[in-house]
């Protein structure tokens, strides 16, 4: 199983003083070093971590694939940066970070598509793990999916941290069975990426993995890599980039 390391944490560090430190690039160059699979960058409409200079050198002295999440009102500029990969992602302006899967009835996304495939960028399309969403996505040729994991990491926060006993407690599910929750949601991956991979699609997996729960997706076998970010560069701060993701790459392989 391979492992995509997102380094938009890194930007979002530099943004907070408007200064070229951390460094994007070295933060590239480190996770090559680590033996990362694959760097992946969110290039956001709104620029509130990378920016369009960062996105065209990490492709262009990036010496591993480069996927690019992004949304389909930027498909002009991935473009002109011809990416490895283009993971289209549903975005909003005021969200943290990305809330779920795409809407594939988007008017766009058809056209976005073809577009991008039509520029020799593979395409993958993030999205829940329901099987009508997966079934949509074969339909709109795409020959990747990733799905987002980002219900299961949640539930699994409210089920084995203290999460619930802090201001970011998870509202909608304080109420719940969270021990059945959580595997309700662990099924549901399982039961859609076996489903993508028996219809032809290559399945990647991402949002809201960490150190914790990282093995139980690493043991699907059907998913072929992982796009991790935020819990490796958080690790980081305390035992290096490197450190962290030979750390999480060891995770991986052992589940």
């Amino acid at each position: 199983m391979k492992l995509g390391v997102n380094i938009d944490h890194i930007a979002i560090l530099r943004q907070a003083r408007q200064v070229n430190d951390p460094d994007i690039l070295n933060a590239m160059y480190l996770a090559i070093g680590a033996r990362a699979d694959q760097i992946t960058i969110h290039l956001r409409e709104d620029r509130r971590h990378i920016d369009d200079i960062d996105a065209k050198n990490i492709i262009n002295f990036c010496s591993i694939p480069v996927n690019l999440e992004c949304a389909t009102a930027i498909t002009d500029i991935v473009l002109s940066l011809r990416p490895n990969r283009a993971t289209i992602v549903p975005e909003k302006r005021q969200e943290l970070t990305t809330e779920g899967g795409l809407n594939l009835s988007s008017p766009e996304l058809s056209s976005a598509i073809k577009a991008m495939m039509g520029a020799n960028i593979d395409v993958s399309l993030f999205i829940d793990p329901n099987l009508d969403d997966i079934k949509v996505a074969k339909e709109l040729g795409v020959s990747t999916i990733e799905l987002h994991t980002g219900s299961f990491a949640n539930a699994y926060l409210m089920a084995f941290s203290n999460i619930s006993k802090t201001k970011f407690s998870i509202k909608s599910l304080e109420n719940m069975d969270i021990k059945e929750a959580l595997e309700a949601e662990l099924d549901r991956i399982r039961v859609g990426a076996k489903f993508a991979k028996n219809i032809g699609l290559k399945v990647a997996a991402g949002h809201g993995l960490n150190y914790q729960n990282v093995g139980l997706i690493a043991k699907i076998p059907e998913i072929f890599e992982l796009n991790i970010g935020q819990s490796i560069v958080a690790r980081s701060v305390f035992v290096g980039l490197d450190q962290a993701i030979k750390e999480m790459k060891r995770l991986i392989d052992e589940a």
